[in-house]
């Protein structure tokens, strides 16, 4: 009759006792549910050398693939290194991805150079895990010509994050020469707005000057200061100033993108409108000059502060013509790729600092933010104050740098002042700077700013950045 066992039954003294008596453990195993030998497994613990491999290697060839890999696991303890082929075969054959990862693991822990070939072989595995393993188990030996060599070659692997972890243990390390001060900033820039085209200021701002991005790109046509011959010379316009803003964005900050897609109207009732999903194309570019992504906040407006666009299918609820009105806006969050992780960021700055820019009372837990739209009688696209100063709390320390090169009316250095944060700004269109002039001198006055805004001229700018003036 078989005895079964709960796993409140299962005593430490009874699987220590199963661990010195291989039969018993044998007969033991084979009267269990799956569940039971697992717990058992998990629970087993240290394993001598003296240790009978016979019931773990009796439970590889079990149906259940939790089970298969934590006797693999277990087995690994043993550090026997006649256990390489057996391991090995599950790595390369076994149905379960986490079975074969476990054997990876396995045979790197041997740390013995019998394992190299075996490793260096599952580097062409279809599965990053896996190989994430087996380069897990080589680093150890690359100090040795040939194995560094097999790494290197990852670096032209399709998986991103077996790329990162290539470039970070044998490329980008050695390439740091000395540690970037992350918490100054250039005093040139700070508190300052530029009146000219950003592609040409962004040539004069150093590599990681500015601690936060905060914009909201100007809408492909769709207002008479963003003309552009076609969709795609509009996406290489923004590809070309992202690229800049992640130059000068310091390791480990933070960009912050607000867009929307933008509906081109109709030219007449014999023509659709065109609607274009700017945040989803910009996207990839983004990705791929160094971003990471690293949330999606929706901002949320009243229905009654946008067009209608669905009056028609109000009338006829006709299949096909449902058009929802366009009450969100999306903030994409990014992050300059680095091998660091935020608290290294954040450890750059004295206890005070910290302690100062915490985020204090009530925050919104959720990433869709119900933030009431700001209407300009100057800008038709405003920054809410509000929007602006959760983005700065969020994402930057009292005294750090915040960039909008798409400044209009200028919110965030508003924003900025009241935060006690230091603002970059550039705007090209004159009425706009203009507006800035009159907004940010209220601000100043009301704060009491200790460093008076500058509005500057590309020229004076460009003389600025080069000690001219």
């Amino acid at each position: 009759m078989k005895r079964t066992y709960s796993e409140k039954k299962i005593s430490r003294e009874l699987i220590e006792r199963l661990k010195n008596e291989p039969k018993r453990f044998i007969l033991f195993l084979m009267n269990q549910s799956d569940k039971t030998i697992i717990y058992v497994l998990e629970k087993l613990g240290g394993l001598k050398n003296g240790f009978n491999k016979e019931p773990l290697l009796m439970l590889l060839s079990h149906t259940n693939e939790n089970v298969r890999m934590l006797a693999i696991k277990n087995l690994a303890k043993l550090e026997d290194i006649n256990l390489l082929p057996t391991f090995y075969e599950f790595a390369i054959s076994d149905d379960s991805s986490i079975v074969r990862r476990e054997a990876v693991s396995a045979i790197g822990r041997f740390r013995n150079e019998k394992m190299i070939p075996f490793l260096v072989n599952l580097l062409k595995d279809r599965d990053p895990k896996v190989v994430l393993q087996a380069i897990r188990g080589l680093l150890v030996f690359s100090y040795k010509l040939d194995v560094k060599n097999e790494l290197i070659k990852l670096l032209n692997h399709p998986n991103e994050l077996i790329q990162e972890i290539i470039n970070k243990e044998l490329i980008g390390e050695k390439q740091k020469s000395k540690i970037q001060q992350q918490v100054e900033a250039p005093d040139f820039l700070k508190n300052i707005v530029v009146y000219g085209d950003v592609q040409e200021v962004l040539r004069y701002v150093p590599n990681e000057s500015v601690h936060l991005t905060f914009t909201s790109p100007p809408y492909y046509n769709a207002r008479d200061y963003s003309i552009y011959q076609s969709y795609d010379e509009y996406l290489e316009f923004l590809e070309s100033v992202f690229k800049e803003v992640h130059r000068v964005t310091k390791e480990g900050r933070f960009f912050v993108l607000n867009t929307s897609p933008i509906i081109i109207p109709r030219l007449s009732r014999q023509h659709s409108s065109k609607r274009y999903p700017i945040p989803y194309d910009i996207h990839p570019f983004l990705i791929k000059m160094g971003w990471e992504f690293i949330d999606d906040i929706v901002w949320v407006k009243p229905e009654a502060s946008v067009k209608n666009r669905n009056a028609g299918f109000y009338q006829h609820r006709k299949p096909l013509a449902y058009k929802p009105n366009a009450v969100t806006e999306m903030l994409m969050v990014y992050r300059k790729k680095t091998d660091k992780l935020i608290d290294w960021n954040i450890k750059q700055y004295s206890w005070e600092i910290v302690k100062k820019s915490r985020v204090l009372g009530d925050y919104e837990t959720t990433n869709v933010w119900y933030i009431e739209p700001t209407f300009d009688k100057v800008h038709t696209a405003v920054f809410p104050l509000e929007l602006c100063n959760r983005v700065i709390k969020f994402y930057s320390f009292v005294g750090d740098l915040v960039f909008d090169p798409f400044a209009g009316s200028g919110t965030l250095g508003r924003a900025a002042i009241n935060l006690e944060r230091h603002f970059f700004l550039v705007e090209k269109e004159e009425k706009f700077i203009d507006r800035i002039r009159e907004e940010l001198g209220k601000v100043s006055r009301l704060f009491d700013q200790d460093e008076p805004t500058r509005f500057l001229e590309i020229n004076e700018f460009i003389k600025l950045s080069q000690g001219e003036i």
